[in-house]
């Protein structure tokens, strides 16, 4: 990889056991009578999953409200624990958007305001240390759209710019959009020119001169010092040693992967789509689920012991909205029912979070899964 001082650009499936096959065709024929006659059995309905308050009762969980104590939705875009998160919030008169920091008794703390017209926008939060840090986005009366990093210290004080020197960043909505790495912070953004090509760009959390290093392809950050490609055709590609991994499908389409799992979506001749984990190298490839149900995320198994998937909600989930939330747990190899109806589920650095609306009033729902 060629690395760099570069400009902002001006502008994303046996034999059978040891017997006798004439004894086993005499069988075969014996009983073919009673297969014909005999139907398949149905099968049943698989098992409501235990719910997570019987099977996690020490997990950190809380509910939010959807509003501030100012009346204006809230829309959480980062959680601290379960209960201290950053999200958005337009401002009364319509004319701003905030983002603020709001503190478990509800207490809010405004570390940005833009104006609406710019259509500001805040994504890739991450924590380091005792600092939140974001990128923020915003629109000129060009249309040209520029995306700084920020920081603020979780205690207290004024809000920093680290850089404005980020190229055309390709934030994919992962945990990983921004990585951070002996003190550097790490994103990706497209290069400029005919050829694909990604820019892996880093500068100090305390800001100054923004490296750059040229990767050819289209590839995303995935836990350091990794990246993935987000193709079919996926690889991963270690930085530190330019090692490049490819990842055998089998026939079966290849979803997000990570350095430890990667998702695949089997197609059933009798059934609705699977979805399995398999490791990088084609090794312990395990079934998830085989209802119909989907990933609610972008990352593969969180905390490499948790894939979080959506499925088809009960009359009741149906009738408040959204589907039913399930936590695949890796170590007991189960499913754990989390929310009945859930919808716009996110999870960043450990929580997992949903909204509900019951009554047309809209509320968030956490689960620290740090704490399970």
């Amino acid at each position: 990889m060629d690395e760099a001082r570069a400009p902002a650009p001006t502008r994303r499936w046996a034999r059978p056991p040891a017997r006798s096959v004439l004894a086993l065709v005499a069988a075969l024929a014996a009983t073919g009578a009673l297969v014909a006659q005999t139907p398949e059995k149905p099968r049943g309905p698989e098992p409501r999953p235990p719910a997570v308050g019987t099977v996690w009762p020490q997990a950190g969980r809380a509910d939010v409200p959807g509003v501030l104590t100012d009346g204006a939705p809230y829309n959480p875009a980062f959680f601290v624990d379960e209960r201290v998160s950053a999200g958005i919030a337009v401002g009364a008169d319509g004319k701003t958007v905030r983002l603020v920091l709001r503190a478990a008794d509800g207490t809010v703390r405004v570390l940005r305001q833009l104006a609406a017209a710019t259509g500001p926008q805040f994504a890739a939060f991450i924590r380091v240390g005792e600092q939140l840090v974001w990128a923020e986005t915003v629109t000129g009366r060009d249309g040209t759209a520029q995306t700084t990093l920020w920081r603020a210290d979780l205690s207290g004080g004024t809000p920093r710019k680290i850089t404005d020197d980020t190229g055309w960043v390709t934030f994919a909505g992962s945990d990983y959009d921004m990585v951070v790495n002996a003190d550097r912070l790490y994103w990706t953004a497209t290069a400029s020119g005919d050829q694909q090509a990604t820019e892996v760009r880093s500068v100090p959390l305390d800001g100054g001169p923004v490296n750059v290093r040229t990767q050819p392809g289209e590839w995303t950050l995935s836990r350091w010092p990794w990246l993935v490609s987000p193709s079919s055709d996926a690889r991963l590609l270690n930085v530190d040693t330019a090692q490049v991994v490819k990842v055998p499908a089998d026939g079966a389409r290849l979803g997000q992967c990570g350095p430890t799992w990667c998702r695949l979506y089997t197609l059933s001749d009798d059934g609705p789509t699977r979805i399995e984990l398999i490791r990088p190298d084609g090794s312990e490839r395990l079934r998830l689920a085989d209802s119909g149900a989907t990933a609610s995320l972008v990352d593969v198994a969180p905390l490499d012991r948790f894939e979080v998937l959506s499925n088809d909600s009960t009359t009741l989930g149906a009738a408040l909205g959204g589907q039913q939330l399930l936590v695949y747990d890796l170590k007991t190899r189960r499913s754990v029912l989390v929310a009945e109806a859930a919808t716009s589920v996110s999870y960043r650095a450990g929580v997992l979070w949903w909204s509900t609306s019951a009554l047309g009033r809209n509320s968030w729902h956490t689960l620290d899964l740090r704490t399970v």
